[in-house]
């Protein structure tokens, strides 16, 4: 599957909330996460598509999402960036219980037909 491909995939099953077949499916199993910043709870970076699971499981049990989308890809050779957008209301910590709406940019690396690098883009405050 050429990055286009892959992308468009991602964005499909994004839009209809299925990241955790996103993960299995488009990952490679050493695939590596890098966020904007790390938090108490969660590091900044992680190794190993199990890991990259157990964020998403937890950030979707830690957020009521009212809304979300995913914009693209953008293609551009072996990376693909997508635009998300959220409407949440965070359950736990400073916001919690403070409806909000937040936008960031995950940059994809594909190589051998699978993702093996996500970075977020994104300002909290």
């Amino acid at each position: 599957m050429a990055t286009n491909e892959i992308g468009q995939k991602l964005v499909e099953l994004c839009q209809q909330g299925k990241n955790l077949e996103a993960i299995d499916t488009l990952y490679s199993k050493d695939a590596e996460s890098v966020e904007a910043m790390s938090t108490p709870e969660m590091p900044a970076r992680m190794q190993g598509v199990d890991e990259i699971k157990k964020k998403n499981q937890w950030w979707f049990a830690n957020n009521e999402v009212h809304e979300g989308s995913a914009k693209g890809p953008f293609p551009n050779g072996d990376r693909f960036a997508v635009i998300y957008n959220f409407d949440v209301t965070p359950k736990n910590g400073p916001m919690a219980g403070k409806r909000m709406r937040m936008e960031e940019v995950g940059m994809y690396t594909v190589r051998g037909d699978k993702i093996v690098r996500e970075e977020f883009f994104y300002t909290m405050g």
